[in-house]
């Protein structure tokens, strides 16, 4: 008993040691980001961009798109001026390479206190530029950059580590592992939806990694992302990083063509048109690439749930796809049982809208970023009803200025859809909810896999089992059961779809080791007591018995069992001990021949 004491006391000891370290909260330092320009004003003029298809110009001009006023320009950044950004962070990547993972966690914990302490700021940011209200900026932006920095936070560095690999039967004698470095300058083209955390998701990444970035904006939302670019900038001087490790450019279609030809990897969030053309450039220096392109997430309700939570749900998954956002549903699959309930029930909430201002929305119904988008939704909403879909209802405008609302579509449920119309195969990235009835499990699964697209799915089923084994056979990275979107809340899981959504992962583990060059190592595992000796009878030049003793070695090593491979041992040692293994000789050779 005697034995057991110092035991417990130092096991209790151990335990009180980490809740204290638990409780105790490292020391972080705070940054100071200059915010005075960000400002709303309320002298801002309006803003009438041009109509029809847009000439690339030498500015970016940007501005708020629930109300058009204007927020400034951007110079556009030439493709020699690319080079030198990159060439720059590459500098200066050599040296962060051998920063520790002390001082890249420093560097999360001083982004994650910035953000806590001015998500107001964030979020009034991301809701100027693209749309979007307070709540729906925070929950797409703030929680989901938060998890991620917590995430790497506790498992990063585990995950970067070498990792240690079986050996095999040949090989008992050695080592083997993966090593994991910094692939050097991370070039990353962004879109508009999450300016916040498109911008900081490859950052962190790369960044950890041991990496420099460099980010090309989207041209509708460059306002919010350089002003992002500072708090990055702040973090990264206050832990003593290098000058130039991470770049924010802006631009057009050329900028984001050089970035593509000047670094060492490339992530792309955006159209499979441009994904394409993304892909063909990095095939002329050979750099790996990561796609994610968009979806038609299939949002599929069985007749056994519980409605009234999942029309709930359904609500907010279509709306998050109104232009802002592109974590919604597109497509809704009902069965037949509850199919009127269903769409009573959505309809009932959609008429309770009225679209707004996104600084005092109540709903996630703000802008739309991209000029002339409305009318493609419209021109999507009229081929569905050429073709016997009906309008069930839509939501109404509340408060908007008379030049504001070209930028804004109206929510609409459309029934007796089908997958002949526009709508149920194009993506849409607007608040439109088309809802389809399916009788059987496998209509349903049949339906929601007809798609060029697969990036996400959601299943609702009263019977969890049921729901996983429809996910199940869904063509798409991503499925949420009984839930929706909850899958990149949890930011250890990858990232990304298949078919024309794209292919690569970035978030988890999967994204992480993305941004380095995975190498794989082989040692003794007893230098140099046990080293790599070639057998004397495959020595060069090889004995004249030698293909029988490599036979020999192959059974010895793989036979079916294990009576069969201790046959080979023993034949395998006789063989040694019993033969004079002399090198083939010039005659023998001959008449083998």
């Amino acid at each position: 008993m005697a034995f057991w004491w110092p035991l417990l006391v130092l096991a209790a000891a151990y335990a009180l040691c980490r809740l204290l370290l638990f409780l105790i909260p490292p020391t972080v330092p705070s940054i100071d980001v200059d915010a005075s320009d960000v400002l709303a004003k309320e002298d801002s003029f309006i803003y009438i961009p041009r109509r029809g298809k847009s000439t690339q110009t030498d500015k970016v001009q940007c501005y708020e798109p629930a109300t058009m006023k204007y927020l400034g320009y951007f110079p556009v950044v030439t493709p020699d001026e690319v080079k030198e950004h990159v060439a720059q962070s590459r500098k200066a990547q050599r040296i962060w390479a051998k920063s520790s993972f002390k001082q890249r966690r420093q560097f999360l914990r001083i982004l994650l206190k910035y953000i806590l302490e001015h998500q107001d700021l964030i979020c009034e940011v991301s809701s100027r530029d693209t749309g979007k209200t307070m709540v729906d900026a925070s929950l797409g932006e703030i929680m989901t950059t938060c998890e991620k920095i917590t995430w790497l936070l506790d498992e990063g560095e585990k995950w970067l580590k070498p990792e240690y690999r079986s050996t095999g039967r040949s090989m008992l004698h050695k080592r083997a592992k993966v090593e994991f470095y910094p692939l050097g300058v991370i070039g990353a083209i962004v879109s508009w939806n999450y300016p916040f955390h498109n911008v900081f998701n490859p950052v962190l990444a790369a960044v950890f990694s041991g990496n420099a970035a460099v980010i090309k904006v989207s041209e509708h939302a460059t306002w919010s992302g350089c002003f992002y670019f500072r708090i990055i900038q702040a973090a990264l001087s206050a832990v003593g990083a290098p000058e130039n490790l991470v770049h924010i450019i802006t631009g057009f279609a050329e900028t984001g063509q050089a970035l593509v030809s000047s670094v060492d990897k490339i992530i792309f969030v955006g159209s499979p048109g441009v994904g394409k053309m993304i892909m063909k450039r990095a095939s002329e220096t050979l750099i790996p690439v990561t796609l994610e392109l968009g979806g038609k997430d299939s949002f599929i309700v069985c007749e056994d749930v519980d409605l009234p939570s999942v029309v709930q749900v359904a609500t907010r998954a279509a709306l998050q796809s109104s232009g802002q956002n592109c974590a919604g549903a597109e497509r809704f699959y009902v069965h037949d049982d509850i199919y009127s309930a269903f769409v009573s029930q959505i309809v009932k909430t959609v008429k309770s809208i009225s679209v707004g201002p996104p600084l005092s929305g109540r709903y996630d119904m703000g802008a739309i970023c991209m000029i002339e988008h409305s009318e493609k939704l419209q021109n999507l909403v009229n081929d569905a009803l050429d073709k016997g879909a009906e309008i069930a209802v839509r939501g109404s405008f509340g408060n908007l200025g008379e030049d504001a609302v070209d930028q804004f579509f109206p929510p609409t449920v459309l029934v007796n859809v089908d997958h002949t119309m526009k709508i149920m195969q194009e993506e849409t990235f607007g608040p439109i909810i088309p809802i389809m009835k399916f009788s059987s499990d496998e209509e349903a699964i049949k339906l929601a896999n007809d798609s060029k697209y697969g990036l996400g799915c959601a299943v609702f089923s009263g019977n969890q089992k049921r729901a996983i084994r429809i996910a199940s056979q869904l063509h798409c990275g991503v499925a949420a059961i009984n839930d929706f979107a909850s899958s990149y809340m949890c930011q250890s899981l990858p990232f990304g779809g298949v078919k024309d959504s794209g292919f690569g992962r970035f978030a988890g583990v999967e994204g992480l080791r993305a941004c380095c060059l995975v190498k794989s190592v082989v040692e003794d595992r007893l230098w140099p007591y046990i080293r790599t000796v070639i057998p004397k009878p495959i020595q060069y030049p090889v004995s004249e018995h030698g293909f029988e003793f490599q036979q020999l070695l192959v059974e010895t090593l793989y036979g079916y069992s294990v009576w069969d491979r201790l046959r080979s041992l023993v034949n395998l040692i006789k063989m040694v001990t019993e033969q004079n293994f002399a090198p083939t000789s010039n005659a023998t050779t001959k008449k083998r021949r």
